[in-house]
């Protein structure tokens, strides 16, 4: 039976939780239960501290997880990266507070830079010839400044709102460009590569959808140009051998664009449906 961890609270946890249930699990119904058992298909669930995840599947204990990419690196497990999940996306940056004069990482050195991913922001320093004395907190790290403790942060970042609230600028490069993970241990366990099916599959049906339509022969490979789907489409005769049937696979975020413009080739009858699982 192949053991997965998954995030038990957090912003990882429902997106998550769907994931698995669109993959074609079962889940637990009691947010209180830790562990859940899906019989049908071999596969075993234990819920946990999302930060946490990385050392349990890192030590052997559990197979795979579910868990996001900053906190991988800064559990420092033997656990490694099988894929991305495409949700939950985070910015890890620096900032201090303007009248400060840090303006360049190479400032941080002998300094205090307050952060919830000491490892993570000590590597990425290091990596960089600098030194900084590294203040760890479980949250609100964008007070640390006004509140003495610290020089400089280094936090996730979305829009920088709330580290402008805070009285701090954003400064240096990227440290982490984060987002949802599935890892794995220092053993492969069979059932692995299902689940990473059953995964991707989810992701290619919340990116795609199929495409069909009625289209003059003669435009046939204008519209492939426009439409070229994942192999080539699929085209079937009509009635009127004039016209041909075509169905294909195209990016959901760009259905109508491509419906605007097979539309002025001629394209009739266009048709647009969602995918619920897809196997590529």
């Amino acid at each position: 039976m192949l053991r997965i961890a998954v995030p038990n609270k957090g912003s990882l946890s429902e997106v998550a939780a769907a994931m698995l249930t669109e993959a074609g699990y079962s889940g637990r119904r009691d947010s209180r239960k830790l562990v859940h058992a899906d019989v049908k298909n071999d596969v075993e669930f234990f819920y946990l501290r999302p930060r946490d995840i990385a050392t349990y599947v890192g030590s052997g204990a559990l197979d795979v997880g579910i868990t996001g990419r900053d906190l991988l690196l800064d559990s420092g497990s033997e656990a490694h990266e099988i894929s991305e999940l495409d949700f939950a996306d985070s910015t890890f940056r620096f900032a201090s507070p303007a009248e400060s004069g840090i303006v360049d990482i190479a400032q941080l050195a002998g300094e205090r830079v307050a952060t919830s991913y000491p490892k993570l922001v000590d590597d990425f320093l290091r990596e960089r010839g600098v030194v900084a004395e590294l203040v760890k907190l479980d949250g609100a790290v964008e007070s640390a400044v006004q509140l003495g403790v610290a020089d400089a942060v280094a936090d996730v970042v979305s829009t920088g709102a709330t580290l402008r609230a805070a009285g701090l600028e954003i400064f240096g490069p990227v440290i982490l460009q984060s987002t949802a993970v599935l890892i794995g241990g220092p053993t492969e366990h069979a059932g692995i590569e299902r689940l990473l099916r059953r995964l991707r599959g989810v992701l290619v049906a919340r990116k795609y959808v199929i495409m069909d339509y009625d289209l003059p022969v003669d435009q046939l490979e204008a519209a492939t140009s426009v439409a070229g789907g994942i192999e080539s489409p699929t085209v079937s005769p009509l009635k009127d051998e004039r016209w041909v049937a075509v169905r294909v696979m195209v990016r959901a975020d760009q259905a109508n664009e491509i419906m605007d413009r097979l539309y002025d080739l001629g394209a009739r009858a266009i048709l647009v449906t969602a995918i619920h699982a897809a196997r590529l």
